[in-house]
């Protein structure tokens, strides 16, 4: 029989351990949510630096107003009032490639070009080349409402430089900006989630675990609208918007 096992937690009747630790003696009141994240992922309690950086990148995500995730929380908290789990659900699962997770199609490619070797500029102009032609925004890079630069990623990279927990990702991050401008002869800003993805993973954290930092971030803010929501009742000026501004149209005409 296979040897299955877990490395994350157990409990008896009188304890829990987490990843080898006691939930109640080491971690309760003596580690932050945010720490214990990345204990849980990574397996490792983080340093200082890298408890700073993942937290600034939790606190980055956690909110960007209408969108269309907090536009779903609402309509679904609307709908089902007394199940506040269903509204964050439904509310999640439009984190993706298009909103709020799209750190990890950046991560891809940086963790794509160290691993490759060679010279990282030409990898990196042949990166923003191939986006051009394909006409596709390159991962992380573009943003429709901040511009000419997202506010939130100087703010990062500023949080990491004082941490001390810039490293070849960032690096690479920087010269990929460069050379996208170059191909497109423009500045296209590097977006939150293209630096969250290189603090990610200069601190340590797995791409597969990329999207589901947006998942843990968003789900506090999320939350959020749906208390207001249960004060303002939004959703239904919501629908009431989309019934009077969408005609029905038949479809022969």
């Amino acid at each position: 029989m296979p040897d299955f096992y877990t490395t994350i937690a157990t409990s008896d009747a009188t304890s829990i351990t987490v990843r080898g630790l006691s939930l109640t003696e080491d971690l309760v009141g003596k580690r932050s949510f945010t720490e214990t994240v990345y204990f849980l992922v990574c397996g490792r309690l983080p340093t200082p630096g890298q408890t700073k950086v993942l937290d600034a990148c939790l606190v980055t995500l956690m909110e960007h107003g209408w969108t269309p995730t907090s536009i779903i929380a609402r309509l679904a908290i609307d709908s089902v009032p007394e199940e506040s789990q269903v509204a964050l659900a439904a509310g999640l699962l439009s984190v993706g490639s298009v909103f709020a997770g799209t750190m990890d199609g950046c991560a891809k490619l940086l963790v794509e070009g160290l691993r490759a070797g060679g010279d990282l500029d030409t990898y990196c102009h042949a990166v923003a080349e191939r986006y051009r032609q394909a006409k596709e925004a390159v991962p992380g890079f573009g943003h429709r409402v901040h511009k000419p630069d997202d506010p939130r990623t100087p703010a990062l990279l500023a949080v990491a430089r004082e941490a001390g927990a810039e490293g070849s990702h960032v690096d690479l991050l920087l010269r990929l900006g460069r050379a996208v401008d170059a191909v497109h002869g423009r500045h296209l800003t590097i977006n939150a989630t293209g630096a969250i993805a290189a603090l990610l993973l200069d601190i340590g954290i797995p791409l597969v675990a990329m999207r589901g930092v947006a998942v843990i971030s968003r789900s506090g803010g999320l939350l959020g609208h749906i208390v207001e929501e249960s004060q303002t009742r939004t959703a239904r000026e919501i629908w009431r918007l989309t019934r009077e501004n969408i005609p029905y149209r038949p479809a022969d005409e």
